[in-house]
């Protein structure tokens, strides 16, 4: 084996295809989500399940992540976090409970924060790598998906900075894909068909992440869909944007 690769969110979607993914490239994999059953998918769906090992638990609390990262500090090879796990809120602001709008900011921002701060270290040793996955949505305010793009604007930023400070040490992936089916839409509650037109597979959107990874990191946007709506979002003004996003995704 070529070390120990941490997955969060790897239930489902980006999650099980990095698994499939880092496997069959040799490496042990700690997989990690709340659901067990889908949990275990992907643990099934994997060549060497046995040379694999399932965490349980969440994200959205401290004491959650810091339990996590105990765990981990078991292991002396990890090499590699992917930091996948992610969740958005559908719908108007003030309508929404102000706990799960909380809870996007500490699964989508602050966990990926807390665990690349505590085991750099480790990482740094052996010159290993963070992806972290972001969205095009932290590039333009969303209305209604409000506290999403913040997270992940706020993902991007510090996910690029950090790749600058650990140049030459460590590899930082920021991955930036648009619409994808991963089943994102159920968990966030938004309506089916939205965005549908530059909707691209998890497959190349994950496959475009290995690449960048095997490159030497960067900001990956994936697959030629993406890239187009990374261009319109960067030629409009905000003016113009903010209400067209407001009248496509009013619920």
């Amino acid at each position: 084996m070529k070390g120990t690769v941490l997955i969060t969110g790897a239930s489902g979607g980006f999650g099980m295809l990095f698994a499939q993914a880092f496997e069959e490239q040799g490496y042990a994999l700690l997989l990690h989500g709340r659901d067990k059953a889908r949990l275990q998918m992907t643990l099934d769906s994997l060549k060497r399940p046995q040379s694999h090992r399932m965490l349980l638990g969440g994200l959205s609390a401290r004491k959650d992540v810091d339990a996590l990262i105990e765990k981990i500090m078991l292991k002396d090879d990890l090499v590699g976090i992917v930091n996948n796990a992610g969740f958005g809120v559908w719908g108007a602001f003030e309508m929404c409970e102000s706990v799960p709008q909380l809870d996007v900011l500490r699964v989508d921002l602050i966990a990926p924060v807390m665990l690349a701060h505590a085991l750099l270290p480790r990482l740094k040793r052996q010159h290993g790598f963070i992806v972290n996955v972001s969205s095009l949505a932290g590039e333009t305010p969303l209305p209604y998906m409000s506290t999403y793009a913040a997270g992940k604007a706020g993902l991007t930023f510090w996910s690029e900075a950090l790749r600058a400070e650990m140049q030459g040490l460590v590899t930082v992936v920021t991955l930036a894909p648009g619409p994808s089916p991963t089943g994102f839409r159920d968990i966030s509650g938004a309506p089916k068909g939205k965005g549908g037109l530059f909707s691209t597979s998890p497959k190349v959107v994950v496959e475009a992440a290995m690449q960048s990874l095997s490159q030497g990191g960067g900001y990956c946007v994936p697959g030629w869909r993406h890239k187009a709506l990374w261009c319109l979002q960067k030629l409009m003004p905000r003016v113009l944007s903010l209400p067209i996003m407001a009248r496509y995704l009013k619920p």
